[in-house]
C-alpha cells in the first residue's frame, strides 16, 4: 500500500510586497481542515502539505497533487472544495483548474 493515495502540496511562499508569490498558507489550512473533516486524511489516504516555492510563481497560486504530478491553480476555497471533492475524493482531475504543461498553451 501507498503511504498516501493523494499527497497534495500547496505553495505556501511568502515574498516582499510586490513580488510575485502565491502566499497560500490559509488555503493549505482549509485544505487540511477539510480533508480531516471528511475523514480522508491519514496513513492510506490523504494528506496536506506546505511547500515553498514551486518555481511557477507566474501561474500562482499552485498546488500540486501526487503520485499523478497533477498542478492545479486556484482563486478561493470553492475552487479547493472542487479539488478535494472531485479528485482528492472521485479520483477526476478539474479540467478547468488544471495548470498547463510548460511550454504548453
Amino acid at each position: 500500500m501507498k503511504q498516501y493515495t493523494h499527497h497534495v502540496f500547496v505553495c505556501c511562499q511568502e515574498r516582499p510586497a510586490g513580488e510575485q508569490a502565491c502566499r497560500g498558507q490559509r488555503m493549505r489550512d482549509y485544505a487540511k481542515a477539510r480533508i480531516k473533516a471528511l475523514g480522508i486524511d491519514g496513513e492510506g489516504k490523504c494528506r496536506i502539505n506546505t511547500a515553498g516555492c514551486l518555481g511557477r510563481c507566474a501561474e500562482g497560486p499552485l498546488l500540486v497533487v501526487y503520485p499523478e504530478g497533477v498542478w492545479y491553480n486556484w482563486v478561493d476555497e470553492e475552487d479547493l472544495e472542487e479539488i478535494i471533492q472531485l479528485h482528492l475524493i472521485g479520483n477526476q482531475i478539474v479540467e478547468r483548474l488544471l495548470v498547463p504543461e510548460p511550454g504548453e498553451a
